[in-house]
């Protein structure tokens, strides 16, 4: 009687065991069994003195690229490039830097370079001419708003408010760099400056747009000189009385610009359920980092000068290669694409490009699991950027839950982490996408300590940690790989319309 009813005892209970907690089952998947020492090992290497900071475009970003192309080789991932059978996407950038000479005058004040001015956009120039106002040197052709309709601007050094009409946030200042000089050359002007009334200190401001910087657009040079000036209170007040002008003059040397190419690594691995199989997850993690000395933006000295990215993001290249190695031992029912952006720190880059001309169409793409993060402040969790979003938080729990962690959900929201990391080149396009990141509850010493920093190096990782999180980070993959039914927006997210567009209103 016993050894008939225990086997009907025992699948009873099996079966009311919610789904969540029989998925922690089969404990003979390969991320059960990762190799901590092998992953110590790739960690010594992509965050070592040798690649020098793996900065976009670097000798040492490049040896990061074939690395990971070798591996992605090795594991037996088809290339991700139909077009030339490789492992690689060209990423065509342009490297901006600000003109060597610049000057400004308006009436007895002079602004240069080495201090007030900064010219961030345009060619060599040089005039003296009159200096107006154009309150904020904004055109909205939908709205018909016109700060140039009733000002004459021809031949003249146009002076601005930063930011938009009835938005001055650091978005809309960022938006008028892209803009208000072709807005301004339009009117007739020779030179647009914007009066600085960021929130931030003016010498990190000037660092951060006066050095070194890439980009995927041609349009950084401008046609006309186009910057920012810290004013004094009495200049700017002279400015903003109707119909005043001064005298002044501008001279320029011109923005420096110049091709510099890096790339994109990626594999693709077919799924195991042929039912599926043509639907991707797609995985993502930049490995560039910030380079060396000056290139870095924070503090360095002569003995120690490299920024290594050990935290940032090494151990996302990591987990990245972990779980491409677990997938081709045992592959989940939908395919995957695995994916190594370039250009991050250099403001999202190799992901923008991938998501404008992607190589696996985007409406076959279900979902986009971005691996990336700042550093750890918790080894006891795993933080999810985007949680209830798109409906895979279960699955990043049980897989959390499987190695002893627990979910910290989007922590440090100020911050808007969210679409500050590669995830949100594809949320843009409608793909529903988050981020997965070591566990941290805000920005503390522990996590600036090392954050961009010289000292974020590999003999500073917690080793045990870089292992559970390569395991959790590929557990949960599986898990949404596996699904029966696609992620997609939860209802009223921002990027939820984006999403419909993509894949059809029946989604």
């Amino acid at each position: 009687m016993i050894r008939t009813t225990l086997p009907t005892l025992l699948f009873a209970l099996l079966a009311s065991i919610p789904l969540r907690s029989q998925q922690l089952v089969d404990r003979s998947l390969p991320e059960f069994s990762f190799d901590s020492l092998q992953l110590a090992g790739e960690m010594h290497f992509l965050a070592s003195d040798f690649l020098a900071g793996r900065r976009t475009g670097s000798p040492g970003n490049e040896i990061a690229a074939e690395y990971i192309a070798a591996q992605l080789r090795g594991f037996g991932y088809e290339p991700i490039n139909s077009a030339d059978s490789s492992y690689f996407q060209e990423v065509p950038l342009r490297r901006v830097q600000a003109p060597t000479t610049g000057l400004v005058t308006i009436g007895d004040n002079v602004y240069s370079m080495d201090d007030d001015l900064l010219v961030v956009r345009g060619p060599e120039a040089s005039a003296e001419t009159e200096v107006v106002f154009a309150n904020f040197g904004w055109v909205d052709p939908e709205t018909g708003e016109n700060d140039y309709a009733d000002l004459d601007v021809e031949g003249k050094i146009v002076i601005t408010r930063a930011g938009l009409p009835g938005d001055q946030s650091q978005q809309a200042v960022f938006r008028g760099i892209q803009e208000k000089a072709e807005m301004a050359a339009a009117a007739g002007a020779v030179a647009l400056f914007e009066i600085y009334s960021l929130p931030f200190p003016w010498n990190g401001f000037r660092n951060y747009l006066g050095g070194e910087r890439l980009t995927i657009s041609a349009g950084e040079s401008a046609d006309i000189p186009y910057g920012f000036i810290r004013f004094g209170d009495d200049v700017i007040q002279r400015l903003q009385q109707a119909g005043t002008t001064m005298e002044g003059a501008v001279t320029s040397s011109g923005m420096r610009v110049d091709r510099l190419d890096s790339r994109n690594v990626g594999g693709i691995l077919r799924g195991s359920d042929p039912e599926v199989s043509d639907e991707y997850l797609l995985m993502t993690a930049h490995f560039d980092h910030v380079g060396v000395g000056r290139q870095g933006g924070g503090a360095y000295t002569e003995a120690d000068s490299i920024f290594n990215g050990a935290r940032d993001n090494a151990i996302g290249t990591i987990s990245l290669l972990a779980a491409a190695r677990a997938f081709a031992e045992r592959p989940p029912r939908r395919s995957v694409i695995v994916l190594a952006v370039t250009g991050e720190e250099m403001g999202l880059l190799g992901s923008k490009y991938y998501a404008d001309h992607p190589l696996v169409p985007l409406e076959q793409t279900v979902f986009n699991f971005n691996t990336d993060g700042g550093g750890y402040n918790d080894t006891s969790a795993i933080s999810l950027i985007g949680a209830n979003r798109t409906g895979i938080d279960e699955q990043v729990n049980v897989a959390a839950k499987a190695f002893g962690k627990r979910v910290i959900s989007d922590p440090a929201p100020e911050q808007g982490l969210f679409d500050r990391s590669d995830n949100v080149s594809f949320a843009a396009m409608g793909v529903p996408a988050l981020t997965f990141a070591p566990g941290f509850g805000g920005f503390d010493d522990t996590i600036m300590r090392y954050y961009h920093q010289v000292t974020d190096n590999p003999e500073t990782i917690n080793m045990r940690y870089l292992t559970e999180y390569c395991q959790i980070f590929t557990l949960a993959a599986r898990l949404i790989a596996n699904r029966d039914v696609v992620p997609f927006w939860t209802e009223g997210d921002k990027y939820e319309a984006a999403g419909k567009s993509l894949y059809g209103t029946g989604k």
